[in-house]
């Protein structure tokens, strides 16, 4: 029997996959807990219309990624610390502090999305990795100058 799962089995399919199963385990278990639907030409083309539309979403959430990393890129983040000789800092500019600034600046970037191998601990320039989505990564400036 054909079913069009509507949410991850372990196994046998994910969301969204047409596939051929037992009768019995489809009517005994997939369709009564709602887990997949029986593959008519109607769900077929119902399907159809959902990927579609999660495509043209996902365009337009690369499109938009797109246009917040140029957005990103054009600014400086300056984030003051207090350092002793050489320029070394006390403590250390983390991911956390540099979301913080941005936030402050009307630029809203989840603290998880700032790929920083280690805390800043120098004063200057850094180049900053930030994933915005998996295929668009922004690199923002960011300045630790004594404060």
């Amino acid at each position: 029997m054909k079913v069009i799962f509507l949410q991850d089995v372990k196994g046998k399919g994910k969301k969204g996959e047409v596939k051929n199963v037992s009768e019995g385990y489809a009517r005994n278990y997939l369709l009564p807990n709602k887990l997949a639907s029986e593959a008519t030409s109607g769900n077929l083309k119902t399907l159809e219309v959902k990927k579609q539309g999660e495509e043209k979403r996902a365009e337009e959430k690369l499109n938009e990624a797109k246009a917040y990393k140029d957005e990103l890129e054009k600014l400086t983040v300056e984030i003051k610390a207090k350092s002793g000789e050489g320029g070394r800092l006390f403590g250390a500019v983390t991911s956390k502090q540099i979301a913080d600034t941005l936030g402050k600046m009307k630029k809203k970037v989840d603290k998880r999305k700032i790929e920083l191998d280690e805390p800043i601990r120098a004063l200057g320039y850094t180049n900053v990795p930030v994933k915005l989505h998996p295929e668009v990564t922004a690199t923002i400036k960011v300045h630790v100058i004594e404060g």
